[in-house]
């Protein structure tokens, strides 16, 4: 059993890490102080082909796997660019493996290679205001007509749809009360992003200014029968081919954002002098802080556990659960501890560490919460009955 690196990873790892290195902290400052979608460090990682890297070669990517993903986003995350890095190269990623799984060949070029080569940005529409992560009762309508389908209805919690050319979206083709199987009826499309029928509306938060999040208004949004995504009513049990992915990759930011708060949280620790000692002697410190590093590297493991079984085939739900789940806590408590660390200047803008705390929300809350990921756990690993 082999816990480094192949001398392929560590070489991603050393040149996302070079990359990262021109943007440093007062860009990502700036970028949370004034929003703005981070184009040049989004056309950085383009220009070097790391937005297709888990993308096939035959689609103009690297052909690589979840393992060499996450440590590229865990290097993002790290390097200071946080959760506002990370989201804007996302989707990239994994967003589009549906189409990879279930797509023909004319749909793979059409698609996936301008999105691995940087040249095209997308979202992901599946959330809806009323149904939360209860998938199978989505409303968003398509009925198709002639070879067209015609959408109507909203979606919510639309990350980049202000600066999105496409749109993959998942909609009711066949109404609810019509399906023997609440997992049926929903269809996956990607297609282009008619800004004429689709109103976009952001939503001000917390954190991560630099990557919008939105909610959206289909109005009579039509989409040609060419951009569904394999069969027709089949579209939940597609999407379900990207969420371990997310999940794993989503936690790979977690530990590199909570490493970035404790790398922090040390330096501050050794340069700050109170009753003429730096505050780093004090057990008071060290230990908080020690205590989040161990965490950290603990769902670090998981991660790449979880990534591994991802790569070789196995089944890797319960591990992206528990990775998704370890690494969202253990990012929380680090991003915590570092503000604590540095006292009051931790709530001090300039010192950084107070806008981790606000970006380490999303790995946390997102794309599930922590309860839903210990209830996959406890009904699929421990046999437990569903809970809900």
């Amino acid at each position: 059993m082999d816990f480094g690196f192949t001398e392929e990873q560590e070489a991603i790892r050393d040149s996302v890490a070079r990359i990262c290195a021109d943007f440093d902290d007062a860009y990502w400052l700036q970028r949370d102080r004034e929003g703005g979608f981070p184009h040049d460090f989004y056309d950085a990682l383009a220009r070097e082909g790391w937005l297709g890297i888990c993308t096939a070669e035959s689609s103009g990517g690297a052909g690589l796997g979840i393992q060499e993903a996450a440590i590229m986003m865990r290097t993002i995350a790290e390097s200071g660019a946080g959760l506002s890095g990370a989201s804007a190269v996302h989707i990239n990623i994994f967003g589009l493996n549906p189409v990879a799984v279930f797509g023909t060949e004319e749909q793979k070029q059409r698609m996936i290679r301008p999105m691995a080569e940087g040249r095209e940005k997308a979202c992901f529409a599946v959330t809806e205001p009323n149904t939360g992560l209860n998938t199978t009762q989505l409303k968003l309508k398509a009925e198709k007509r002639g070879d067209r389908y015609h959408v109507n209805g909203q979606k919510i919690w639309i990350s980049t749809a202000q600066v999105a050319d496409n749109i993959l979206l998942l909609a009711r083709t066949t109404p609810l009360d019509e399906v023997k199987k609440a997992t049926h009826g929903l269809s996956l499309f990607y297609t282009k992003f008619d800004r004429d029928r689709i109103k976009v509306r952001e939503i001000e938060k917390m954190g991560r200014k630099a990557v919008d999040s939105n909610e959206l208004f289909f109005e009579d949004f039509q989409i040609p029968e060419a951009d569904l995504i394999g069969e027709e009513g089949r579209g939940f049990e597609y999407i379900l081919h990207g969420m371990n992915p997310e999940r794993i990759l989503i936690a790979a930011e977690a530990v590199g954002l909570g490493m970035a708060a404790i790398n922090r949280a040390t330096r501050y620790a050794k340069e700050r002098i109170v009753f003429n000692r730096p505050i780093g002697q004090n057990q008071g410190i060290q230990h908080p802080l020690a205590k989040c590093w161990a965490e950290l590297e603990a769902a670090w493991m998981m991660v790449m556990s979880a990534a591994w079984q991802y790569d070789t085939g196995k089944p890797a739900g319960a591990a992206a659960n528990a990775a998704k789940y370890l690494a969202g806590e253990a990012g929380f408590n680090a991003c915590e501890t570092a503000v604590m660390a540095h006292g009051g200047f931790g709530y001090a803008k300039e010192y950084h560490v107070e806008r981790y705390l606000r970006e380490v929300m999303i790995p946390r809350i997102a794309p599930i919460s922590p309860q839903l990921c210990l209830s996959y756990i406890a009904e699929r690993v421990l046999g437990l009955p569903k809970s809900y």
